[in-house]
């Protein structure tokens, strides 16, 4: 500790002071004495006031210079560690914004619509959609372009979250809707539904050998892997319902699994006992297995008690199935160019004779069969001119009723000459053909059908089939034999007045993202 400079001058200077009093005032005899000495003390007091204080001043200031040496010590010795905490807030701030930035955090939007008007030559609308052909009914699609009346939204919302010990998960819900009129307001005609609602977990730190990159989920869904074409507007597979299931089960080094189980409903169906007293829920149990470009999909289907449904026909009803796809996912143009291609064949028996939506159809007899070829695929014939053929044909046997037997082809090609970098033509030719037998049922029928569309179509920018939005006008001219408008009076081949061989016109928006 500092100790205080001492001051060897105070008496003299108390003296000189007393002095300079004395001398002043007159007042230096005998008899002033006591009254100069009382003033010599206070004034000595003052002094040593002001000393004491002094040295109070300058042991805070020590005090203060030694507070302040310690203080930057200390800061000198946290500096890095502040650093190196101020540096990690920041790292962890930027990788949440770069995750919420690429979608693998928060909230996501994507979409599905489409929306047009299809006119027919006398002004007024007409029969259309994929589905229009006897064929339709047992899954027979025909080309889409310029063929569709409806309006039909799909709109999907996301929330993504990742927590601290690596843990992905992912909630979706899915919003649907879909309308043939024209009108603003449509709620009487609306079939707005959910349409997938689930929750899927990846990345589980406790996952570990086969599982080590899988994901879990449950919950209402379509499955992840269904594909479709969608010039026909077509799945190949639509695996589909409520239930759960495991993603990318590693089973070998180039062989993944999934697995699931999906419930769908088969609810008041007639029964020998009552009108509308039947009701269960068909299971389907599946393995989807991925080797390289390959897949194999195996699916068992269980609908306890359907087979008391009372079928129109007399036939019984499936209360069980099998079903199967090998499908080739190909990184060519059928090997013969750029471009892509898909190919799958799949079969199905009792209720797996629904092929393409597996479990939906309750109808379908104990004895039925059904075998289905679907391909497409993608490529430029020249630097400006896409080309997409697709083919899809089904044999089906004992399908409804017994002995009953249809079969149907489709040949579908889209072609587009890109002219301008907003502007390009499509162009899409179709033909079914279709031998339908329904037994009992109805009429059986053998015949073609045939479109062809002319769309001039406008884009943010042109360049591959699956670049939207698109905004069309076309024009389509369709016609078929006489005789698929005997098959049905409920179909629109059976329509009065939908005879074929005319145009119809129209404008349609489509887009996804």
């Amino acid at each position: 500790m500092t100790t205080p400079p001492q001051h060897p001058l105070k008496t003299p200077l108390v003296m000189a002071v007393a002095i300079a009093v004395m001398s002043t005032s007159g007042l230096a005899n005998a008899d002033g004495t006591g009254d100069i000495e009382a003033r010599l003390a206070e004034l000595e007091q003052r002094i040593d006031d002001a000393e004491q204080r002094a040295r109070a001043a300058e042991r805070r200031a020590a005090e203060a210079e030694r507070a302040m040496a310690v203080q930057r010590q200390s800061n000198a010795a946290d500096q890095p560690a502040r650093v190196t905490a101020q540096t990690e807030d920041l790292e962890e701030r930027l990788a949440a914004v770069e995750r919420q930035a690429s979608g693998e955090e928060g909230f996501s939007f994507n979409a599905y619509a489409r929306s047009g008007l299809l006119i027919g030559e006398g002004g007024k609308s007409i029969e259309g959609g994929p589905y229009l052909t006897p064929a339709g009914s047992v899954g027979g699609a025909v080309g889409r372009l310029g063929n569709e009346p409806d309006t039909y939204v799909e709109s999907v919302f996301n929330y993504k979250t990742r927590y601290d010990n690596g843990t992905k998960a992912l909630y979706r819900t899915m919003i649907a809707d879909g309308v043939e009129t024209s009108n603003d307001w449509t709620s009487d005609e609306s079939s707005l539904n959910v349409r997938q609602v689930f929750v899927e977990l990846s990345d589980l730190p406790s996952f570990t050998g086969a599982f080590e990159n899988s994901s879990i989920w449950a919950g209402k869904r379509f499955d992840r892997d269904n594909f479709d074409i969608h010039w026909l507007d077509s799945d190949f597979i639509f695996l589909a319902g409520t239930g759960a299931g495991i993603y990318d089960v590693q089973l070998a080094d180039d062989w993944k699994a999934n697995f699931s189980v999906y419930g769908r409903s088969y609810s008041e169906y007639p029964t020998e006992d009552s009108d509308t007293g039947g009701n269960t829920d068909n299971l389907t149990f599946t393995m989807n297995n991925y080797v390289g470009h390959w897949q194999w999909m195996v699916s068992a289907l269980s609908a306890a008690d359907n087979e008391e449904r009372a079928m129109d026909t007399g036939a019984e009803a499936a209360d069980s199935g099998f079903h199967t796809m090998l499908a080739y996912h190909g990184d060519s143009f059928f090997g013969l160019a750029d471009g892509s291609f898909k190919a799958a064949v799949l079969h199905g028996r009792g209720l797996g004779a629904e092929t393409k939506v597996i479990g939906a159809d309750g109808n379908l007899t104990d004895d039925a069969t059904s075998t289905r070829l679907g391909l497409y695929g993608t490529t430029y014939l020249a630097p400006k001119w896409r080309f997409a053929p697709a083919v899809l044909a089904e044999v089906s046997k004992d399908r409804y009723d017994d002995g009953d037997e249809y079969s149907w082809a489709t040949f579908n090609a889209r072609l587009a000459n890109e002219l301008t970098t907003n502007f390009e033509m499509q162009y899409e030719l179709s033909y079914q053909w279709m031998d339908l037998d329904p037994g009992s049922t109805g009429n059986a029928v053998e015949g073609g059908y045939r479109k062809f569309t002319i769309a001039p179509t406008f884009k943010p920018e042109v360049g591959g089939f699956w670049k939207r939005p698109e905004i069309r006008l076309f024009a389509s001219w369709s016609d078929w034999d006489e005789e698929l408008n005997d098959y049905s009076e409920d179909d629109a081949l059976g329509s009065a007045g939908f005879t074929g061989g005319e145009w119809a016109f129209g404008v349609q928006s489509e887009v996804w993202f």
